[in-house]
Parts: structure tokens; C-alpha cells; sequence
């Protein structure tokens, strides 16, 4: 029986399914000199590289996007509450 590859790409994207190690899942997210995304550690694709300063520009911005949609949906159920029961609604 054929042993299937552990690591590799499949249509230009990266692929490893070997066990992680602390060392490599540390050294896969801190590789200075790289670009902005980098191999994943494990599993199908790339993810942030830690030591580009666009990955922590593109981290703020979708902290702030997610914590502005977490605000927003505190006030629409604000608004909910402060509107009473329910509204009749007369259609001719």
C-alpha cells in the first residue's frame, strides 16, 4: 500500500498534516523577512505572519470591524426593548 504525503500543495495551495511541534507552530507564526502570510503550521492554506506590520494592521482592523458589529447589535436590541409590546398594523 501507497503511503500518502504528509506535506505538499494541491493547485498552488500548501497542505501539512504532520503532528505539530511547539517549535514549528511558534517559528511558522514569527518568520521575519517574509511576506504578510506564511505556511500554515498545520492544516490546508497559509495564515499571518506575526512579524510583518501588516499583519497587525489587518489584526486591529477586524478587531475593530467585529467589535463596531458587536456595538451595533447591544444598540438594536436596546432599541428593541425600548419600544414596548407589540404595533398593530391596519391594511385597506
Amino acid at each position: 500500500m501507497v503511503d500518502k504525503p504528509q506535506q505538499g500543495e494541491i493547485l498552488g495551495i500548501p497542505y501539512n498534516f504532520e503532528r505539530p511541534s511547539l517549535g514549528r507552530m511558534l517559528s511558522s507564526y514569527w518568520q521575519p523577512g517574509k511576506g504578510m502570510l506564511v505556511k500554515k503550521p498545520f492544516g490546508i492554506g497559509y495564515t499571518l505572519n506575526l512579524a510583518n506590520w501588516r499583519s497587525w494592521i489587518a489584526l486591529v482592523v477586524v478587531g475593530g470591524l467585529l467589535w463596531q458589529e458587536q456595538k451595533s447589535r447591544s444598540d438594536a436590541e436596546e432599541a428593541d426593548e425600548d419600544e414596548g409590546g407589540p404595533v398593530e398594523v391596519i391594511v385597506d
